[in-house]
């Protein structure tokens, strides 16, 4: 593993207060990869053989039902995932693909994971405070869903997405259009639709180019709320 892979994973919280000598444990059983676009790391239903970190590119969560399919959450680096599945070494809730055309993982042994989690008190307060987050996103996920029309739910992620591209107001989509249009709960036409609509409230698109006029007209029409849209609450 490269030395500055290994700082990557060093500096995320979930690991930075793991004892150095377990660290180096971790890091010794790991490898790196890297995946073209379109590669599936893990498949819904299956036992974790690996605690991932992803180092660099895109990866989106989906899962699959009775024919259909759904993105769950897309992730940016640097992040660990699946780390509860590995914790309880439970099956997979949800597969994992990859989005860029090289992504880079960090790839860490379950069994190692778990016996740090046994005997290394600053990974065990990390693992849970960073589950406890989780577990506050998805209920934040689920608020966004069920009291937010469409139209809603994609104006409050172009605010965040704006608001995360230095606040000029312009922005490319970091994905393609039909995983933006799953990822919040909608059909590509649905998602064209609510765009259209967005127009009126200052928004134009330009290919992979949102482009928000007037911040305040957006922000009138989707009533952003701190207890849905702060990731820090």
């Amino acid at each position: 593993m490269r030395r500055e892979d290994s700082e990557i994973v060093r500096e995320l919280p979930l690991f930075r207060g793991v004892e150095l000598e377990n660290f180096r444990t971790l890091i010794a059983a790991g490898y790196v990869q890297r995946f073209p676009t379109g590669t599936v790391l893990i498949h819904e239903g299956e036992r974790p053989d690996f605690l991932h970190v992803l180092v660099d590119g895109q990866i989106a969560f989906f899962a699959s039902h009775n024919d259909r399919e759904a993105t769950v959450s897309i992730l940016t680096p640097p992040a660990a995932f699946i780390l509860a599945a590995v914790i309880v070494d439970g099956p997979y809730l949800k597969s994992a693909r990859t989005l860029s055309s090289s992504t880079t993982v960090v790839l860490i042994p379950a069994g190692a994971v778990r016996e740090v989690f046994e005997r290394d008190t600053g990974f065990a307060r990390a693992t849970v405070a960073e589950l406890a987050c989780r577990y506050r996103t998805i209920v934040k996920e689920l608020k966004n869903v069920r009291l937010r029309s469409s139209s809603e739910r994609l104006a409050n992620w172009i605010l965040t997405q704006a608001s995360q591209s230095g606040g000029c107001g312009t922005f490319r989509l970091p994905f393609e259009k039909r995983a933006l249009a799953s990822r919040l709960g909608m059909r590509p036409e649905n998602l064209s639709r609510a765009l259209a609509e967005l127009a009126e409230a200052g928004v134009t698109v330009d290919g992979p180019m949102i482009r928000v006029g007037d911040a305040a007209k957006l922000i009138a029409f989707s009533k952003p709320n701190p207890l849905i849209d702060d990731p820090t609450s």
